[in-house]
């Protein structure tokens, strides 16, 4: 769905962000991007449909190369939903907001009111369409963004920090439409400094630090080796950690926890 070739990407003041990317998305994936600040995850996020174009280097979707003569194409295929959702809502009224892709799609009106429709159904804020978009929670934005992205039907659904400054409950409700997303089909990939979501939803997880990427792997590969950690700056989940000093066997999800316990625990 989504390569990236040998990326380099200097900003204008020329810091280097990227530097060598190579990294495919697969139909189907939950890819996480995890590394400390200044690795280079919403970089490569905002190349992943056009926004960012590399330095040198070729960014592909579904084979296509990203250039600025196919920018609309591309975003109908991958949807970007930002860190702050203020940067992305810019309409009065939910329904407007949610309906700016697709009527900029061209589509007829009816059209786009049943995806509008549709889409608010999806991620369960239906009856929100005259709602302003700027006296609702931050669990709300998230959701009335992603709904503007899935109004325009994209194949790739790419999120960064999806969870940051949301409550538990809406974090658990995010995370759980995102599962729901997937499941239809979607291949989602997101940027996260939250290793625990990681543990728990990843199938992939992808590991930056100073514009390169170190490891590629499986969440139990990449949390369990301390080597990495400690040289990326980041901190395994909770449950590696509670584990480590009680068992040699580290769990990779919270389920496979409670089970290590149950085995441990004197009948």
């Amino acid at each position: 769905m989504i390569e990236f070739e040998s990326v380099f990407y200097n900003y204008p003041d020329g810091t280097a962000a990227l530097k060598g990317i190579d990294f495919r998305v697969e139909k189907g994936e939950k890819v996480a991007l995890v590394g400390p600040n200044g690795s280079g995850k919403s970089t490569l996020l905002l190349h992943t449909n056009g926004i960012l174009l590399p330095t040198s280097g070729a960014v592909k979707v579904n084979g296509q190369l990203i250039t600025q003569k196919n920018l609309k194409e591309v975003r109908r295929a991958v949807g970007l939903i930002f860190q702050d959702c203020d940067d992305q809502i810019f309409s009065p009224m939910v329904c407007d907001d949610v309906a700016f892709g697709p009527m900029n799609l061209g589509l007829n009106r009816e059209e786009v009111a049943r995806r509008v429709k549709d889409a608010l159904e999806l991620v369960g804020l239906t009856g929100y369409e005259q709602r302003s978009s700027h006296h609702i929670s931050g669990g709300e934005k998230k959701k009335v963004a992603l709904a503007g992205i899935l109004a325009m039907d994209p194949d790739v659904i790419v999120l960064d920090e999806p969870t940051a400054n949301l409550d538990p409950e809406s974090a658990d409700s995010l995370v759980n439409l995102l599962n729901d997303l997937h499941n239809l089909g979607k291949t989602v990939l997101i940027a996260t400094h939250e290793v625990d979501l990681v543990c728990e939803w990843a199938e992939r997880v992808c590991v930056l630090h100073g514009g390169t990427i170190v490891k590629d792997c499986t969440p139990a590969e990449a949390f369990s080796d301390p080597d990495l950690m400690h040289s990326t700056k980041l901190r395994p989940p909770v449950v590696y950690r509670i584990f480590e000093g009680i068992i040699n066997q580290i769990p990779t999800t919270i389920a496979n926890a409670r089970e290590k316990l149950r085995m441990l625990t004197p009948k």
